[in-house]
């Protein structure tokens, strides 16, 4: 038997694809997506850095100057000065003489004893019957107000 050459065979003809499903078709696309950027940073080599920068750096810095110990802050005078609070001040924080910053403390826990305080608003106090004395008829003032109004219930 002589053996000839077949010819190549015909290439079979490609089967079609079924239809796939929406949600099935982008799954796997986005991973392949996905894999691709991947892949191709693998791919390359990593880039070498200066080393030159890192050594040009200066390696010691200045000591820091330290300061004296600062002294214990010793308080204003005229904060610290005894004044005479007004008969309508003096409901709230007593008739003693006190110190501006005793006076805005009692009258403080005087808000805060009796819930003056805005449950919305915290910076605002609702004055009742003794604190509308002090701040001038006002039913609510803001506590940015309080020093301003409590001086000048202080003498």
């Amino acid at each position: 038997m002589a053996t000839t050459k077949k010819p190549a065979a015909k290439a079979a003809p490609a089967k079609k694809a079924a239809p796939a499903k929406p949600a099935a078709a982008a799954k796997p696309a986005a991973k392949t997506a996905a894999k691709k950027p991947a892949a191709k940073a693998a791919a390359k080599p990593a880039a070498k850095k200066p080393v030159a920068k890192a050594a040009a750096k200066p390696a010691a810095k200045k000591p820091a100057v330290k300061k004296a110990p600062a002294k214990p802050r010793t308080p204003n005078a005229a904060f610290m000065k005894p004044l005479t609070p007004s008969p309508a001040l003096a409901a709230v924080v007593g008739s003693a003489a006190l110190p501006r910053t005793e006076v805005t403390k009692k009258i403080w826990d005087y808000i805060k004893k009796n819930k003056l305080q805005d449950a919305v608003n915290k910076r605002n106090i609702n004055a009742d019957d003794k604190l509308k004395v002090i701040f001038g008829g006002k039913a609510q003032v803001t506590m940015f107000e309080l020093a301003k109004l409590v001086s000048g219930h202080l003498s």
